[in-house]
């Protein structure tokens, strides 16, 4: 079994309320957004890390990071993007891939806007756990977290930080 946490569009940003669930996971994954490599640089001296870059990424997380990233863990098929659309509105550049061999689970970034839905047509878990950092739209940052277990997907939870805004920069 393994205890992953989600999180997207961190835009250089990192506290102790991310860290803490960082500490509580097995994995982290990052959909993308990272900013300044400071975010992923601390969360690899706390845990694993796979991690894409995003659209607003720069050539150094270019380099560390993939456009795409697809991995099995623990009997789970996933792919990692940051543009990636959702069911019934994939991206062009994802569209004939994920319909011709779709992974058991989907993730991407970029909305700002958490969103876990099921496309019953290519069975499939679309997950985007919205934003982390302050940079944005969104009202409250956002982060998923569940557990991988032998091909099934459990324990599936929200997590709500502060406000956008309401800490300082770390």
């Amino acid at each position: 079994m393994k205890k992953i946490l989600l999180l997207s569009d961190t835009h250089s940003y990192i506290d102790d309320q991310i860290l803490k669930f960082v500490h509580q996971a097995d994995e982290v994954w990052h959909a993308g957004d990272i900013g300044q490599l400071a975010v992923t640089d601390t969360i690899k001296k706390i845990k694993p890390l796979r991690a894409v870059f995003g659209n607003i990424d720069d050539k150094n997380a270019r380099s560390e990071f993939d456009l795409d990233l697809k991995f099995i863990v623990e009997g789970v098929s996933v792919w990692i993007t940051h543009i990636g659309g959702y069911p019934n509105k994939y991206n062009q550049r994802i569209r004939t891939e994920i319909n011709q061999n779709p992974p058991d689970i989907f993730i991407t970034g970029h909305s700002h806007i958490l969103k876990v839905m099921y496309d019953k047509k290519l069975n499939l878990l679309h997950l985007n756990p919205g934003a982390a950092g302050n940079h944005g739209f969104h009202k409250i940052r956002t982060m998923l977290r569940f557990e991988l277990d032998s091909g099934e997907i459990k324990n599936m939870e929200i997590i709500e930080l502060s406000k956008r805004g309401a800490n300082s920069m770390k």
